[in-house]
């Protein structure tokens, strides 16, 4: 019997395609899921450095593996980049988590430039990049500590942006929890948050987004025709 049952269709459906979760598997399995895969992409998450090195030498020849968001393609086309959203990130310490996000997009087709190291602690910092920010029609925030990013920049853009707090931080950081905490309890409207280090589901959220407003008429019809 299959260790694993494989949603091939699931871009169909929704529109972000499928993904594999590598942390709690093995190279093992995760090889098993590549065989299978054949020539269909997928994109991998949570693929640590250690674990794709111990990948038989085949498997690692068919990725495109990057460290630092732990990320890997597989049988992903080379193909021109849409323009996506702009992700938004406090700290340095905080990039590999924005980088996943970036690479979900690259995987589905979509730009996504990282505008680092703009936490609120020097706020000019962001308010520097306030006009470059203001361009994307959509934002994912990218913040540990108290979160205080996500308030801010929540009331400075018309774009929704979605937070995604990270575990950066220490004592009543409480691994992510007070992020995650200040961004549920914003008082800006029309924020909304994905759980702790979810750079993944940011990025998926971001893409939903962005094709329903692909797919919507400029006159606001929706499609719908008289």
């Amino acid at each position: 019997m299959n260790e694993f049952e494989m949603d091939w269709r699931r871009e169909e459906r929704t529109g972000v395609a499928e993904a594999v979760f590598c942390e709690d598997k093995s190279a093992a399995q995760i090889a098993s899921i590549l065989k299978a895969a054949g020539e269909r992409p997928l994109l991998l998450t949570r693929f640590a450095a250690e674990k794709f090195a111990s990948l038989p030498e085949a498997s690692r020849g068919a990725l495109d593996h990057d460290p630092a968001s732990r990320t890997a393609f597989y049988r992903r086309a080379d193909r021109p980049l849409a323009r996506g959203p702009g992700i938004v990130c406090a700290g340095t310490s905080d990039l590999p988590v924005a980088l996943e996000a970036r690479r979900t997009l690259a995987f589905h087709g979509y730009s996504a430039p990282v505008i680092p190291d703009v936490g609120v602690a020097g706020l000019w910092r962001l308010m520097k990049r306030l006009d470059e920010i203001r361009a994307f029609s959509v934002v994912i925030a990218v913040a540990g500590m108290e979160g205080a990013l996500f308030s801010v920049l929540a009331g400075l853009v018309e774009a929704p942006v979605i937070a995604v707090p990270t575990s950066v931080g220490y004592g009543v950081a409480a691994g992510g929890r007070a992020a995650l905490n200040g961004a549920l309890a914003s008082c800006a409207q029309g924020l909304v948050s994905v759980n702790i280090d979810n750079g993944f589901g940011a990025a998926c959220a971001a893409i939903r987004m962005l094709r329903r407003r692909e797919a919507t008429p400029s006159d606001g019809t929706g499609g719908t025709s008289p």
